[in-house]
């Protein structure tokens, strides 16, 4: 029996996680599902997920309005980690953080950064700009290397609106990019439609920042006990 966990990273359940479920899983509207999506567009038994030999399948159980996974509509797929499952409105990313965070080490091991487009003669005249594109690019260490920061814990109403507000907004246009990606060649490391694929490894950093984003969004909702 498998465990296995999904990050809601949109929808009116956003910032919910789903830890550690027990396969196999029913996902839906109704009240007898384990993981349980509160949106008209969801069937009331939409999807099932289930383990054999180690892999974690996921079935569309003939809903009405389908299921894709990183946008492509299926009927039953082997979900990898970070896969983004889109059911009615409800965006939920597959993996825990720590999953997402290996995996993420794991593809940029064997898939490091590459420069893409031609290089004119005046880049290639300078040593340190030419090194980065021949190899991996010289970015700066990691800045949380615990994981997110804390929410404060002593807002006000006001504050938390405010706070709200600003997170709302670095929140939609991160999942407006996320759509996008799907939409245009996704992690392929081809140009699509004339726009910029994205490395598998930064994708998977996107998608783990998406779901940080709506934890914060729910925590500051929530109503304070007391």
């Amino acid at each position: 029996m498998a465990l296995v966990t999904f990050q809601v990273l949109d929808g009116l359940e956003m910032g919910h996680v789903f830890a550690d479920l027990p396969t196999p899983i029913n996902i839906g509207r109704e009240d007898d599902n384990h993981i349980r999506l509160n949106d008209e567009r969801v069937s009331r038994f939409h999807a099932k997920i289930q383990e054999d030999a180690g892999r974690i399948i996921l079935t569309d159980l003939d809903s009405t309005n389908g299921t894709r996974v990183n946008g492509h509509p299926i009927r039953m797929r082997v979900l990898q980690i970070g896969d983004q499952v889109l059911i009615g409105r409800c965006l939920l990313l597959y993996g825990s953080v720590e999953q997402i965070a290996k995996r993420t080490s794991e593809l940029a091991a064997i898939d490091p950064p590459i420069a893409s487009g031609p290089v004119d003669s005046e880049t290639k005249s300078s040593p340190d700009l030419q090194d980065s594109i021949d190899g991996e690019p010289e970015l700066p260490g990691e800045l949380f290397p615990n994981g997110a920061p804390t929410l404060p814990s002593d807002l006000n109403l006001g504050q938390a609106a405010d706070l709200s507000e600003v997170l709302n907004f670095i929140h939609s246009r991160l999942l407006r990019l996320l759509l996008i990606a799907q939409q245009h060649g996704g992690t392929s490391r081809k140009l699509q439609a004339a726009y910029m694929s994205v490395p598998p490894a930064a994708w998977m950093q996107l998608s783990q920042l998406e779901a940080d984003m709506a934890k914060y969004l729910r925590a500051l909702s929530d109503p304070k006990d007391g």
